[in-house]
């Protein structure tokens, strides 16, 4: 019988499945691939939708309750809205939520909300059309800001704005990135840059949280938002009258370790219980060999089993995560 619940050794309650369908992207942001093409996994490598609808229905009977789709890009995989509306039939599951780079999402957005997907988070580093094609290599602003708008406009809530923050790269515009908050009802938030895989661009000092803050300052009072039971890590404020919010996502500086409810299927099928870390058990394998549910509930549940404490990035000889982050669902 499968058991009803995945509690760590730290008594972390999982409940949240992050679920890359995908390694390819239609960009190549500085911070997450380096300029040179790196190995894409062959077609065979990449697990089907029938095996992650039926990974996803498994991690369901353990007890996970939140499922987000993720890449690489995931709007580039065919039939994708498919997916979304079979993941968000599944027993247990309470809501199926999407990270997109949001180049294709104006095209997509009616299959999206189609398929029942109202939670989204969009990458935007830059406000520059310029600026985002030097960090992305792509030039596409437009397009991302035309995603943007659509999703607004179609009442899909929360739409949160991923902005990777980068020492001399845009840490001039953050604080006109933070005034969306004021003119939109989205939220803004800002991600200490992890350093993980082949990136070719490895800060020596990256810009971490208390100096955010410090640049945003001008800006006047960030007032607390409280904490609600669909949060996730980031730490939320809003400017006093403002439809939206800014928060803090403070991987590195102040990780958030203690309360982590997450787990991670990449594309290629390794269930890995930490981001910051290169552990993974195989599901491909069991998957593709008459395994039973049960048998993949144990790979789940060796994968708890290993979920560390806390990782240890912002220590002085850490090991480097290699693992590329278009793969792994960031």
């Amino acid at each position: 019988m499968i058991p009803k619940a995945l509690i760590d050794r730290y008594q972390r309650h999982l409940s949240y499945l992050r679920i890359s369908i995908t390694d390819r992207c239609n960009l190549r942001c500085i911070y997450c691939m380096p300029r040179e093409m790196i190995p894409k996994l062959e077609h065979v490598d990449v697990l089907r939708y029938e095996e992650i609808l039926r990974v996803a229905g498994v991690g369901a009977a353990l007890g996970i309750t939140k499922l987000r789709v993720t890449g690489g890009e995931p709007l580039v995989r065919r039939d994708v809205c498919d997916l979304l509306a079979q993941l968000n039939r599944l027993p247990g599951i309470r809501e199926v939520s999407l990270t997109t780079n949001g180049v294709l999402l104006a095209e997509r957005l009616d299959d999206i909300l189609a398929a029942g997907v109202r939670r989204i988070n969009i990458s935007l580093d830059s406000l520059k059309p310029d600026r985002f094609a030097a960090i992305t290599r792509v030039d596409c602003f437009h397009k991302v800001w035309d995603g943007i708008m659509m999703a607004l406009d179609r009442d899909m809530a929360p739409v949160k704005i991923n902005v990777v923050a980068l020492r001399g790269i845009n840490d001039d515009e953050l604080t006109d990135l933070a005034a969306l908050s004021l003119r939109y009802p989205v939220h803004v938030r800002f991600i200490e840059q992890m350093p993980i895989g082949e990136a070719a661009m490895r800060p020596v000092r990256p810009l971490l949280t208390p100096e955010i803050k410090t640049l945003l300052a001008p800006m006047g009072r960030l007032e607390p938002v409280p904490a609600s039971t669909r949060d996730g890590p980031a730490e939320r404020y809003r400017i006093p009258g403002a439809p939206g919010e800014i928060g803090f996502i403070s991987a590195i500086s102040h990780h958030f370790c203690d309360r982590c409810n997450r787990l991670r299927l990449t594309a290629s099928g390794g269930l890995r219980p930490c981001l910051l870390s290169d552990h993974e058990e195989d599901l491909r394998t069991p998957l593709r060999h008459g395994a039973s549910d049960e048998d993949l509930a144990e790979v789940f549940l060796s994968a708890v089993r290993h979920k560390p404490a806390r990782h240890h990035l912002a220590e002085p000889l850490h090991e480097d995560v290699a693992s590329a982050m278009s793969g792994i669902g960031g």
